[in-house]
């Protein structure tokens, strides 16, 4: 799968993890070149607390557009540093 936004891949893997309707691509499969710290706060009640990112492609700015959980709770440990992405900003995911 690959995660890709104004024609640049940020994300490729074929051992993304599926959860609640989001691919969740491991952590050394995206290119951190496109990613800034986002603004976004949230935690989820049994995943724990998430990081957002913004994605920067070419100046463009996709804020906080992509969110991971670096600490899950332990319900969720199998996404632990893992990224997923709004499909609603415009990031598309393919196979």
């Amino acid at each position: 799968m690959k995660a890709i936004w104004k024609d640049k891949v940020l994300a490729q893997s074929d051992e993304t993890v599926s959860l609640e309707g989001n691919n969740y691509f491991p952590p050394e499969s995206v290119n951190m070149d496109y990613f800034q710290d986002g603004t976004r706060q949230y935690t989820c009640p049994w995943k724990g607390e998430s990081k957002y990112w913004d994605v920067v492609v070419d100046g463009d700015v996709n804020d906080n557009s992509a969110w991971s959980y670096p600490e899950p709770k332990e319900a969720a440990l199998e996404i632990k540093g893992h990224m997923a992405f709004d499909l609603s900003s415009g990031i598309e995911i393919t196979q």
